[in-house]
């Protein structure tokens, strides 16, 4: 997500830093690179011209030019116009629906992933905000769409449920069925997934006006592909020209390296985007937020959704059984296992590294020590060789008992030595801390070679040893350096 645009601007950036003064020529110079940047990233020319007026007027003032630190002046400069682009940090980006029933009707063309996308944002407001929710299809043209919407229902699960399906029924007909039975069933929130086409035409803009008429939706959202860039854009204008659109919800925005749509919709239709949708899975959605995004862009990482993502994969029962162990200061195999299996879930290596500050050279730093997400697998891998006692007491792991697992996880015996090594390294963090607190933490760090200048680098430059070169032996614990 926004990779190119990432790099580019990056790329700009250490340039501008890199200098101890700034002449108006240079901050020109930057910003005409700037505006490069975002053509090429597919931003739509007319928000590309208002954003570079609107930060030249600040850019090239005395106050940058004389400042202390005139690189770091120009990229705060840059956020904060990127932030108003995307709606400002005030933008109402929730979804209304504090009046039970409250319809949600989904809008889009054929192919979005609107039907993907109301089961997400369903299980969302399931899960998150405890809401019992009801899905009806009302595209009765494309094949086999009101059983798809039926099959999502089900693996969400829990208090989302899908209407029954009544062959023979007009959409109009459905979205009457679908109120009354929200209203008897007790639900908080109803949504409308109705028909798309490949292109906008008049029966189906009649269509969802009509839908729109007898549903009287809190909110209507349109669903758009962020692959197909300024399409996207036209086409929002488009629909938001005929219904009356209350937010946008971008999908497949993890296969966009440029990002443009995104950029551009808020400024062209003035509607406020709610979600980016990721992958095809039921858990790849995420809330939009205009900071958050404009961080990301500018590599400044994602630390707010990186908690949010992990606190949704949380176990409570786990969690507190972790804490328990941890204020005693014990960490097996087994809660190592644990903590991989989370990382995965999270995304993986790459995902999690996304989404913390200095996020292009941690990427790079994998990529040179040949870490991938195969790496979390292999370790975990590793301790499902071992034996119920092994895992529960690592000091029963000797030199014949490590072939053992290195030959039934199919590594050498470095790789166990490898793992064994993390190991060690955390049980001495988790004893520390349970004997100290955070002076133990603050110690524990210490003794693994973090200084306090690296934690406070954690909220500003990146990792510690994943900001710059890779430390002796790669980071430690996820399989050394490069490979031979």
């Amino acid at each position: 997500m926004f990779d190119a645009l990432t790099d580019r601007l990056g790329g700009i950036f250490d340039g501008l830093t890199g200098r101890g003064a700034l002449s108006e020529k240079d901050v020109t110079a930057a910003l005409r690179e700037i505006r490069v940047a975002l053509l090429e990233a597919d931003v739509a020319l007319p928000v590309v011209k208002d954003f570079i007026s609107k930060i030249k007027e600040r850019a090239v003032g005395e106050e940058v030019i004389r400042s202390v630190k005139p690189g770091q002046q120009v990229i705060k400069i840059v956020h904060d116009g990127l932030v108003d682009m995307l709606g400002g940090e005030d933008a109402e980006t929730g979804l209304r629906v504090d009046n039970p029933p409250s319809v949600i009707m989904m809008a889009g063309l054929q192919g979005s992933g609107k039907t993907t996308t109301t089961a997400k944002i369903a299980k969302r407001l399931a899960e998150r905000d405890k809401k019992k929710v009801l899905l009806a299809s009302l595209d009765v043209r494309r094949p086999a769409a009101m059983e798809q919407l039926a099959i999502l229902a089900k693996q969400v699960g829990g208090s989302v449920t899908s209407l029954p399906i009544v062959e023979g029924q007009m959409p109009a007909e459905i979205a009457r069925r679908a109120l009354q039975a929200a209203k008897l069933g007790g639900h908080d929130v109803v949504f409308l997934d109705t028909a798309g086409r490949t292109s906008i035409d008049e029966q189906m803009m009649a269509e969802a006006a009509e839908i729109a008429k007898i549903a009287q939706p809190k909110e209507t959202l349109l669903v758009a592909d962020a692959l197909t860039g300024q399409d996207a854009v036209e086409t929002a204008r488009r629909f938001h020209e005929r219904l009356p659109l209350t937010g946008l919800v971008l999908t497949r925005m993890d296969g966009d390296g440029r990002g443009g749509a995104a950029l551009s919709m808020r400024a062209v239709t003035g509607l406020p985007i709610k979600f980016l949708g990721t992958g095809e899975k039921l858990d790849g959605l995420d809330a939009f937020e205009a900071k958050r995004v404009a961080g990301r862009i500018l590599g400044q990482g994602d630390i707010v959704s990186l908690v949010e993502k992990a606190g949704d994969q949380l176990d409570a029962e786990k969690a507190e059984r972790m804490a328990k162990k941890m204020r005693k200061g014990e960490f097996d195999l087994n809660d190592l296992a644990d903590q991989l299996k989370q990382m995965q879930k999270m995304g993986g290596l790459g995902g999690i590294m996304g989404m913390l500050p200095g996020a292009k050279k941690a990427k790079q730093a994998l990529a040179a020590a040949n870490m991938d997400d195969s790496v979390l697998k292999r370790q975990e891998a590793i301790i499902s060789s071992m034996t119920k006692k092994e895992r529960a007491k690592p000091a029963l792991l000797n030199a014949s008992r490590r072939k053992r697992v290195a030959a039934g996880a199919g590594v050498s015996v470095q790789d166990v030595n490898k793992v064994l090594k993390m190991h060690r390294q955390m049980a001495d963090m988790m004893k520390k801390l349970g004997k100290g607190g955070m002076k133990g933490m603050m110690n524990a760090l210490g003794g693994a070679g973090v200084s306090p200048t690296d934690i406070a680098k954690m909220g500003k430059g990146g990792m510690p040893g994943m900001g710059g070169a890779m430390p002796p032996g790669g980071l430690p614990g996820l399989g050394g350096g490069k490979k031979k």
